[in-house]
């Protein structure tokens, strides 16, 4: 009889399944360092690069049920730090990294690859499905650039991992964040690109997705000599391995489309407009929590439409269409209101790297369609958002895009306003609209008239918010900040009340169609809240409280991630069940800077993260 310390553990028992190398090219090479690897969709990784001491800093429950795991098993076994960060082979997997090129802030880049990441294998189960798991931080690849030691730091991984599990638990689809370990190895590192280099600790978060396979970037490595760059795929002219990358990609992850079509040419155009559909309903998706991903190059989209590779992230604060989140996009190529076009303009990209497998007009007339598509999912959200579930009228689209105008006109936080909205009551014959919505409007108007105010009674604050990076980049776009400035602030306050009055007055109006004559009042009312509580956000990663869960991690304390992992799984709730009865307890906020909760209004500081 095998003894008990044989038995191996939960992570020993992963029923891995590597589909993706045994139906794709793998180069075998042993060359070390980074290299063009041709012909190739994977290369093998034959040594691995283990962290000194590594040691877990959070775990994503509902990420490891993706693999049929439990975070009790993988914190009891003294493997653990080792195995859920590369430094140690999880029996069954078969190191490697994926091949990519890509389109890099609008120019074609070559070959890229997974320089930071190491994919695993696929652990497959009845009970839990196909994932992929991989490593990001886990040492160097064939395709590592930049630094080129293939690592991470706790600073970067943080933010992936709250945010990846931040945007499943909205429902936005995403890859997955199961674990997060960091290490006593230290790498050197220029966080703001400023010159001032630091060394920074070792990190690496352990991601699960159906599959990690780049649609766009994935399929770049077959394109021939570009006219601007002079670069080329490292496959380049290799049209029997694009369409053996088609067809895995096909029958995996599109199976009814590979069944309903036996004509090759109509299979890949169905296929190319699920993608364009998908993309569509995501980038509509981020636009509508206020999500900017903030380096949409080509690499960075996912086949199956989810949001991949957590870099320079913002979630918006105050709404500004031209909000962008990585400081270092000075063009704003980036943008929020830039995303759809660019996700357009990078399926246009994909189109031009499937070449002769798809009608060159077939998929024209297919991308036609991904602004109506896109438009279409955006105003479907927004009317969730607002309320509105009964019925549909042609003039809610001007009634969003006028509530976004008052928004930016006085500097309304985005995610706070559309939650404040589900307390605009029902209309009713007779009443007082300034008395009535008084009270909402006083708690969504405070954020620009804040930021003015500083401008006159605290110079030395306002300077350093409107010194950080954007700001007053953002405030000169209104066209209007010396005006601004010398407001007086009452007059100001009333110009911005006056114009929240008068479109929650359209509001209300609206709110009334929503009801007719047989309907039953009190289910709408009731259903009306339901919709909106449940799909606008309580709370979101915002900067700042990513910003003080990295601070406290860096100095040893890695309570406040758990915390703030907590409260980003309950992102719609309730106070009394995100803060308990009292409106306090363990989601407040913890940081020593300022005491607000979660969901409250960002501090004056908040302005001055910056993200690159």
């Amino acid at each position: 009889m095998e003894s008990a310390e044989c038995v191996p553990s939960a992570l020993g028992r992963l029923p891995f399944n590597n589909t993706v190398l045994k139906k794709l090219p793998i180069d075998d090479s042993d060359q070390p360092g980074s290299r063009v690897v041709p012909e190739a969709c994977f290369s093998r990784i034959r040594a691995l690069q283990p962290l000194v001491r590594p040691v877990f800093v959070a775990l994503s429950q509902s990420a490891l049920s993706l693999l049929g795991l439990s975070a009790q098993e993988v914190l009891s076994d003294p493997l653990g730090p080792e195995y859920m960060s590369g430094s140690r082979l999880l029996p069954g997997s078969e190191p490697a990294a994926h091949c990519y090129s890509g389109h890099q802030f609008g120019l074609f880049a070559g070959q890229l690859g997974d320089g930071a990441v190491m994919y695993l294998g696929e652990v497959e189960s009845c009970a839990h499905g196909r994932w992929e798991v991989q490593v990001k931080g886990a040492g160097v690849t064939p395709y590592s650039r930049y630094y080129g030691d293939g690592r991470k730091v706790l600073r970067s991984s943080i933010r992936e991992f709250l945010c990846s599990e931040a945007m499943a638990a909205l429902g936005i689809p995403s890859t997955r964040a199961a674990s997060l370990v960091t290490s006593d190895l230290y790498v050197s590192r220029d966080p703001l690109n400023n010159g001032q280099r630091i060394l920074e600790r070792c990190s690496v978060v352990l991601r699960v997705a159906p599959t990690f396979i780049r649609l766009f970037g994935s399929f770049e490595i077959f394109l021939g000599r570009d006219e601007f760059s002079g670069l080329q795929g490292p496959s380049a002219g290799r049209d029997d391995i694009r369409a053996q990358l088609l067809d895995y990609i096909g029958g995996t992850f599109y199976p009814e489309i590979q069944q309903a079509h036996s004509i090759r040419k109509d299979r890949n155009l169905a296929f190319f407009r699920a993608v364009m559909t998908q993309t569509a309903r995501l980038v509509a998706q981020w636009q509508c929590v206020g999500f900017c991903h903030g380096v949409l190059n080509t690499d960075n989209m996912s086949i199956l439409g989810l949001t991949l590779d957590y870099g320079p992230f913002g979630f918006m604060e105050r709404f500004d269409p031209d909000f962008v989140s990585n400081a270092s996009d000075k063009k704003r190529r980036y943008s929020y209101q830039a995303q759809p076009s660019v996700c357009r303009w990078n399926l246009a990209r994909l189109a031009e790297a499937l070449g002769s497998e798809l009608d060159p007009a077939e998929a024209g007339a297919v991308l036609d369609e991904f602004m109506p598509t896109y438009k279409a999912f955006y105003l479907s959200i927004m009317r969730k958002k607002l309320g509105l579930v009964r019925i549909e009228e042609v003039e809610d689209r001007e009634l969003v895009s006028d509530l976004l105008r008052v928004m930016h006109n006085t500097g309304a936080d985005f995610t706070n306003t559309f939650r404040l909205l589900s307390r605009v009551p029902w209309p009713e014959e007779g009443d007082s609209e300034r008395a009535t919505v008084g009270s909402v409007v006083d708690l969504i108007l405070d954020e620009l008239a804040m930021i003015l105010s500083l401008a006159q009674t605290n110079p030395l604050m306002y300077g350093m918010v409107a010194d950080s990076p954007g700001m007053t980049e953002q405030l000169e776009l209104l066209g209007r900040l010396k005006e601004l400035v010398e407001t007086n602030q009452d007059d100001l306050k009333r110009k911005q009340r006056d114009d929240w009055i008068h479109w929650i007055g359209r509001y209300r109006m609206r709110l009334g169609r929503e009801c007719d004559s047989t309907s039953d009042l009190p289910v709408i009312i009731k259903e009306r809240l339901k919709v909106m509580n449940g799909i606008n956000p309580r709370v979101v990663l915002r900067n700042y409280i990513a910003q003080n869960a990295i601070q406290a991690a860096e100095k040893g304390d890695f309570s406040e991630i758990v915390r703030v992992l907590k409260v980003l799984k309950k992102p719609y709730s309730d106070p009394e069940t995100l803060f308990g009865p009292d409106g306090c307890g363990e989601m407040e906020h913890s940081g020593a800077e300022l005491d607000v909760a979660y969901d409250g209004k960002p501090p004056a500081w908040a302005q001055t993260v910056c993200v690159t």
